[in-house]
């Protein structure tokens, strides 16, 4: 049955602890329960966040006008990501509402570039990884762009595969720091050179990596070049409200210069309400995500985001050893916060499951199938426990020949 609007309003007392009942059956993520969907990074990160989010909340980053503060802030955060990134002077950038957003608004630039000064009309196409995350393909719907994913060597983006399926009308090519699936920086130096040598876009997909990797190169981490220090890097996406431990939904789109940015943005002055220009897909741009952006990174600075990431990094590395000792593989050679481990003749699905039961929440690889994390600090006190109930879940489930026989997946 749908439900109605009430006739009569209820009182926020009432409320609150209607909705606290409601959130009592989600994953325990104030404990370390949660390795996917947020990021914990400690409850003096989380008060900044909500304080400075609430300051101004009712604020609108359309408006700069207006609302100079949030034009203020919005330049710093985008500043302090490109000094991050290796970005030369003349690149800019913009915040958005997540890396959805900011993937979408930098194929539109590339493609909006190859209309006007490729002269390029018909079929356009992108290729990048199979690795690579499917907002591509969601930017590409919207676009009628089509994706064309090549094969993986290695777990990593094939630059010779990418490079046969690039032609004439390919618009952007793409590589990540990290892929989500399985954690592992692509050569970005190699797709830099076939960038430069065939005159293509390339588009760095560092959602999940730019504002860990380069702290965790601070700690003395042997990380491959990802970002704007290679010469054929055009554009990146990183995201704040993951490893920059900023509120949601909060991202940064960067470009090497003015002139490709210039293609992001959208601009309608045929119609009654006057010229109206908006630099991202959004509209109304909320201002707590860009005031608790700001708050966090100032109150974290290098130092304070060196220690947290030095956290994920270390509990990563306690997890890697504890589920080598255990017999299984781990995905390549992640170096960041996320990891993907299997065992042969362990069906993982049903080992997520087992451990679900035990309040763990986390996602799954399917190729190979495999355990996957994405970690944060919080996680650096409860890997014991986590290793613990692996040990148990694994033990209840079926052994090969008992029966029936757990699936083997190849890597």
């Amino acid at each position: 049955m749908r439900a109605a609007l009430p006739d009569e309003g209820r009182p926020w007392s009432e409320l609150r602890a209607e909705m606290r009942e409601l959130g009592s059956g989600d994953v325990a993520w104030r404990e370390g329960k949660a390795a996917v969907y947020l990021f914990d990074a400690g409850d003096e990160v989380e008060a900044v966040q909500k304080e400075a989010y609430a300051l101004f909340m009712s604020e609108n980053g359309l408006g700069p006008s207006a609302f100079p503060s949030l034009r203020r802030m919005e330049a710093d955060v985008v500043d302090f990501g490109l000094s991050l990134l290796g970005a030369p002077d003349g690149a800019v950038g913009n915040m958005t509402t997540g890396g959805t957003d900011s993937i979408t608004m930098a194929m539109k630039a590339a493609r909006d570039l190859a209309r006007s000064e490729k002269k390029l009309a018909g079929p356009l196409n992108v290729v990048l990884p199979r690795s690579a995350h499917p907002a591509f393909d969601k930017a590409a719907a919207l676009m009628e762009v089509e994706i064309r994913r090549t094969p993986l060597r290695d777990l990593l983006a094939d630059a010779d595969a990418m490079a046969a399926a690039a032609d004439d009308r390919t618009i952007m090519i793409v590589g990540s720091a990290p892929c989500f699936p399985y954690g592992l920086i692509d050569p970005i130096e190699a797709l830099s050179r076939l960038a430069v040598d065939r005159g293509l876009w390339l588009h760095v997909d560092a959602c999940v990596g730019g504002y860990i990797a380069p702290f965790v190169r601070m700690n003395g981490a042997d990380l491959p070049a990802f970002d704007f220090a290679l010469p054929g890097v055009a554009s990146m996406s990183a995201d704040l409200h993951k490893y920059g431990y900023c509120a949601k939904g909060a991202s940064t789109v960067f470009f090497r210069s003015e002139a490709l940015r210039r293609h992001m943005e959208f601009v309608v002055s045929d119609w009654p309400g006057g010229r109206m220009a908006t630099p991202t897909l959004a509209g109304t741009r909320p201002g707590g995500a860009i005031a608790a952006a700001w708050a966090v990174m100032r109150s974290l600075g290098v130092e304070g985001y060196r220690t947290k990431h030095a956290q994920v990094t270390g509990a990563r590395e306690r997890l890697e050893a504890g589920v080598r000792a255990r017999g299984y593989e781990v995905l390549g050679r992640p170096q960041l916060g996320l990891v993907a481990f299997r065992k042969d003749g362990v069906d993982a699905v049903k080992l997520w499951k087992g451990l679900r039961a035990r309040g763990w929440f986390s996602s799954l690889t399917t190729e190979p199938a495999s355990l996957h994390l994405m970690l944060s600090p919080i996680h650096a006190r409860v890997i014991d426990g986590y290793l613990e109930d692996v040990d148990r879940a694994e033990a209840e489930l079926p052994r090969a020949g008992a029966g029936g026989t757990e699936p083997r997946y190849g890597g």
